[in-house]
């Protein structure tokens, strides 16, 4: 497994080793002593599973204080996945990560807390799944608009499909101070 930190560091990046012949191909999509050894110290405990058609936008999600570690990847199709750094007072405080992740590449992204996470379908369909170091609280769910131009986010869709709750998600500017770095 190989793990590298993207333009923001906290937010890791995860190539598993894949065993392929002409069967197919192996990997361990989740083994916990890998993980720890590679400073992914988290213990998940939900897991989840969306479907969605091309040019789906889901997010900007977050839940507040505590809030939620994820491990994050697309089991059929293709995802444009985004991370938003919301920890106010860290140095990319604001800025966002973008990462395709698909079927085909098998990569993962762990989104430690204090980040807003979404992603946008680029394939005719996708399948994804992530874990979660807590379980949902509809209490402390929180979002962003998906297009706030203050983050200005270059999501690889004209013309996307949003839920009637995604677009009524708050300004960048709104969040609450629920992270502090």
């Amino acid at each position: 497994m190989y793990v590298t930190a993207s333009e923001i560091p906290e937010i890791l990046i995860i190539e598993p080793t894949i065993f392929e012949d002409r069967r197919g191909f192996f990997f361990e999509s989740y083994n916990e002593r890998e993980y720890r050894k590679h400073g992914i110290h988290v213990t998940f405990v939900q897991d989840n599973h969306s479907r969605s058609i091309k040019n789906t936008i889901r997010g900007l999600h977050y839940q507040k204080n505590p809030g939620q570690e994820k491990l994050v990847r697309t089991v059929v199709g293709e995802v444009f996945d985004v991370a938003v750094d919301i920890r106010f007072n860290s140095p990319t405080f604001g800025k966002w990560v973008g990462i395709y992740l698909s079927a085909e590449n098998k990569k993962q992204v762990f989104i430690p807390r204090g980040f807003a996470h979404g992603f946008c379908v680029v394939s005719d369909i996708a399948e994804f799944e992530y874990k979660c170091s807590d379980y949902y609280s509809p209490a402390d769910e929180r979002g962003i608009l998906w297009n706030d131009p203050d983050l200005a986010i270059n999501w690889p869709v004209n013309d996307p499909i949003i839920s009637k709750k995604d677009r009524i998600n708050q300004p960048f500017k709104s969040i609450e101070r629920d992270f502090i770095f």
